[in-house]
């Protein structure tokens, strides 16, 4: 299976490694393979790197950087186009999410954002063979 973790699971997975996301997270990088790209990775540090964010996980920067990295060096770099199509009328940053799934030939995206699930950006997604699932969902269905 090809999966597009959202920044949202990534960062739940990173708070609680022991969660739905991070047992998600575990399954995605170790038996199938983790679509990323350098604009969600930096999405990643920059959320993970906000100040109450830090002060939750107790993260240093360090610890961030040693994250993403690995992520990075685990999951398969997709290559996006200058311009994004615009497929989430909600919020045109997650277009981000449906372009690495398009241009990395998902089969899933993995999220808890709301704009994903509106009917025209499933319907899009459908038309491409990818299904938007959270991650109790796509954890059960791979258990």
């Amino acid at each position: 299976m090809r999966a597009v973790l959202d920044t949202n699971i990534l960062a739940r997975a990173a708070a609680s490694p022991s969660g739905p996301a991070g047992e998600l997270f575990e399954r995605i990088s170790t038996d199938h393979t983790l679509l990323v790209s350098s604009e969600l990775l930096e999405e990643l540090s920059d959320v993970l790197g906000r100040e109450w964010v830090r002060h939750v996980n107790r993260w240093t920067e360090t610890d961030i950087a040693e994250f993403v990295g690995s992520i990075e060096a685990g999951a398969k770099l997709v290559s996006l186009p200058a311009s994004l199509p615009r497929v989430v009328p909600g919020d045109p940053d997650d277009d981000l999410i449906v372009a690495i799934a398009v241009n990395g030939r998902a089969d899933v995206i993995c999220t808890l954002d709301g704009h994903l699930y509106q009917e025209e950006v499933r319907v899009y997604c459908r038309e491409r063979m990818i299904e938007i699932l959270d991650d109790v969902q796509l954890l059960t269905r791979l258990r």
